[in-house]
């Protein structure tokens, strides 16, 4: 366990499925920058736990934020692994269990200054779009097991079922930026 008490994401999914069940998928994704000769100069790995499972024998797709590594900011995945989890759950009509403890890894605020926009609602990225249809289409739980802001809020917001722990949960729209 961490300073701090709480459990890491994969001791919490560990405590959550059924022992063994767990299909991870894109372990070592990430995010990386190359060089002028095409090596790999920068890898920012993906700090979010991703893949299928059975909870008491029914099949889902989990999706956690790994909150000891950066913070949890998807930054290392955000266009990737989160998009994927709710891409997966609509595609295989699974129920998506999603544990967030973070952001979206950079927020509204870093994607306006270097995009000017933000990823929700819409956005070129479809993250909202997913979590709509899902709604829709799958059961949808989402733990809010710490602090969460901007993508890492949306995500449980948008939600059938969304699951605080007292004294610890904390839902932002955004950073500290917004607030200063």
């Amino acid at each position: 366990m961490p300073d701090g008490g709480k459990l890491t994401v994969r001791e919490r999914v560990d405590r959550l499925i059924d022992p063994g069940s767990l299909h991870e998928i894109g372990a070592t994704a990430g995010w990386a920058e190359y060089d002028d000769n095409g090596e790999i100069s920068k890898f920012t790995p993906a700090n979010f736990v991703l893949g299928r499972a059975t909870i008491d024998g029914r099949r889902v797709v989990i999706a956690g934020d790994d909150f000891t590594v950066r913070g949890g900011a998807n930054d290392g995945a955000v266009k990737g692994k989160v998009l994927m989890s709710e891409e997966m759950a609509r595609d295989l009509q699974l129920p998506i269990v999603r544990l967030v403890d973070g952001t979206g890894g950079g927020g509204s605020v870093k994607n306006i200054e270097i995009m000017g926009h933000t990823l929700l609602p819409g956005g070129e990225n479809r993250y909202w779009d997913f979590m709509i249809e899902n709604l829709a289409t799958v059961p949808v739980v989402a733990l809010a097991l710490g602090s969460t802001a901007g993508l890492g809020s949306a995500r449980v917001a948008a939600s059938h079922y969304s699951i605080m722990v007292k004294e610890t949960s904390q839902l932002f729209v955004a950073g500290p930026p917004v607030v200063a």
